[in-house]
Parts: structure tokens; sequence; C-alpha cells
């Protein structure tokens, strides 16, 4: 930072260049996702970069460290480094996204599990049984009816808003009233009658 001429008897000349200070901003990603630029990337004194952050498809970002430190993304998706003068890291991680499947079960019965988490991709099997005296009436998967089953399982799940709900109905018997010569038996014939 100094040059000094010592016993001087000419005429002499001293040039000097001049180059802006950089810093290395390292950017590190867990697996299921990417940021970009990654790596080790220069940056000019009191300049700004922004980072952009991607999950893989059925991913979420778990977490954001700056410096250490835990930090929020804009939108989401970027961060930027303002006014840069040090060196500073980023590091993301990822996690599978999860899905909840709403399980109803109407009087006299029950699905199984209730409230199931389910991670993106997945399959998830339900059963569907009747109380004693009681027989499965009908499952509606997503509003719509797969009949009087007694399982059922979603498969490959990547939305949310899955619901399954199952209703019962009591089991019926008939009973078969004759009678002999001579004589009545009321009420005759076939007759329908709930369990009791």
């Amino acid at each position: 930072t100094s040059y000094t001429f010592s016993n001087v008897t000419a005429n002499r000349t001293i040039a000097v260049t001049f180059a802006i200070d950089t810093f290395t901003i390292t950017a590190t990603a867990g697996s299921n996702g990417t940021i970009t630029p990654s790596g080790a990337t220069s940056v000019n004194y009191g300049t700004d970069r922004t980072y952009t952050v991607t999950p893989a498809t059925g991913y979420h970002v778990a977490s954001v460290l700056v410096d250490g430190t835990t930090a929020s993304l804009v939108g989401g998706t970027t961060y930027t480094f303002s006014n840069v003068t040090a060196n500073h890291t980023i590091a993301v991680t990822f996690a599978i996204d999860t899905f909840v499947v709403t399980a109803l079960a109407g009087p006299n019965g029950r699905i199984t599990p209730t409230t199931p988490t389910v991670v993106y991709g997945g399959d998830q099997a339900f059963e569907i049984s009747a109380d004693t005296g009681y027989h499965v009436a009908d499952v509606m998967v997503d509003g719509n009816s797969v009949g009087a089953v007694t399982s059922y399982t979603f498969r490959n799940v990547t939305t949310t808003g899955h619901t399954i709900v199952a209703t019962f109905a009591i089991d019926t018997f008939t009973v078969n009233a004759t009678a002999g010569a001579n004589g009545t038996i009321t009420p005759s014939g076939k007759i329908g009658r709930a369990h009791v």
C-alpha cells in the first residue's frame, strides 16, 4: 500500500491500477431439489446476487440456512443477498409432500385408518367393517360410488382432498309363514324383517 523512491536523482513514474473486491457465496442443495446458481459464485463488492430454489416434483422446501441461520424465501422460491461485503453461504433441504385422506364412517360401522397421512406417490389402503347385524351399504370415493366394498386402496396419491365415506344398513331376513288346512297364520307368506 506504499512505495518510497529513495535517493532520487532523475525523473521517475509510478502508476497504479485497482480492482474491485470480490466475495464468494457458496450455495448447496440437498437431494430432491436444486438451487441456482449452485456451488461457489464470485460476487463483486456492493452488488446483489439472487438464488432460485426449485424442489423436485412431489417435494417442498424444508429449510433454508443463510450463514447458518434460518431464513425465508421470497415467494417461496428466491433469496437475494443484497450489498454483498463479505463471504456467505446458503443451504437448502427438501422434504416429500404429504396428503391427508379424509375417512368418514356412518353409524354402525367403521373405516380404518381414520385420518392417515400419505406421502406423494404413495398408496393408502382402507378396511371397511360393519357392526354385528349390519353390512356395508355403499362406499363413496371422492364423491363417486365404488359399491358395497369392504376394502379400498388409493394408489399413487399426488393431490390433496381425497375422501372415502362408508354407509351401513341393517341386515334383513325373510320369514316364510305357511299354515296347513283348517287354520290360518297371520301374517302369511314371505315376510322381511330387520335383524333385531
